[in-house]
């Protein structure tokens, strides 16, 4: 017998920055358990490319542009999925910028504006925006894809780390606010993952090694290892589940009280 506790079927899926790193494989696995997935960045032919990959293997999947600081793009992404499959069910909030690598008193305030814009009000428009008509399908699941740069400070992610905790204080809202209408919104909190967004902390080998010394696996992760939780959040098998921070870090937060 398959297990039914993964299966989206029917539902759809809406995956914020998902032309590359985790965005990506959670668009592939959400696909791959039967959700229909938008896939969506400023770029579109990077998206139609996710798209391909997606459908090739079966999966059902439409590309769309959006640029998350505008509002009017945001709103846009929702009313044309609204429109092509009639409603949203899932909704991952997985894009997110970091312009400032350095000492939080070195940052100039048009970085600072940026991530806080871009990491944090763009997931409350985008949340408000489908909120409504996800109460009128009968409930859904709401995923805001976090940092464990919101659970510890950082000398030289500070502002980002704000910003990611904001976002653990919202999905909390959010499930305060929501629940009565079935909705769930959880956050999911990485430590470092292999992607071309945390490029300059594993690339560079003595850096790599100064972060895994905290990690007790002794390796970061990869992004499949962040889309599974993310697969788990959206289906049955996180239906009891609302309002929290799930840590995928290879035990980093632990371990640096090693």
């Amino acid at each position: 017998m398959t297990s039914t506790l993964f299966d989206l079927t029917g539902k759809v899926a809406v995956i914020t920055g998902s032309s590359r790193g985790i965005g990506r494989a959670i668009a592939e696995r959400m696909a791959e358990h039967g959700a229909k997935v938008v896939v969506t960045s400023r770029k579109l032919d990077a998206c139609e490319e996710v798209v391909k990959s997606i459908q090739a293997k079966g999966g059902e999947a439409i590309a769309l542009a959006c640029n998350i600081s505008r509002k009017e793009d945001l709103q846009k992404l929702v009313d044309d999925t609204v429109k092509h499959w009639r409603g949203i069910d899932v909704l991952v909030c997985n894009a997110a910028v970091n312009p400032y690598y350095g000492p939080s008193i070195g940052m100039p305030d048009d970085a600072y504006e940026k991530v806080m814009n871009s990491n944090v009000r763009s997931n409350f428009w985008l949340c408000n925006m489908v909120l409504p008509q996800m109460a009128e399908r009968g409930g859904g699941s709401i995923v805001i894809i976090s940092s464990i740069a919101g659970l510890i400070g950082s000398p030289t992610l500070g502002v980002y780390g704000l910003s990611k905790a904001a976002d653990m204080a919202l999905a909390r809202n959010l499930c305060a606010e929501w629940g009565p209408k079935n909705i769930r919104a959880n956050c999911i909190a990485p430590g470092l993952v292999r992607t071309d967004f945390a490029r300059t902390l594993w690339e560079d080998p003595k850096v790599y090694e100064h972060t895994v010394k905290a990690y007790p696996l002794r390796r970061i992760g990869e992004p499949d290892e962040i889309a599974g939780a993310a697969v788990f959040l959206a289906g049955p098998s996180g239906s009891f589940m609302t309002g929290q921070t799930i840590v995928i870090d290879g035990g980093g937060v632990v371990g640096r009280g090693g």
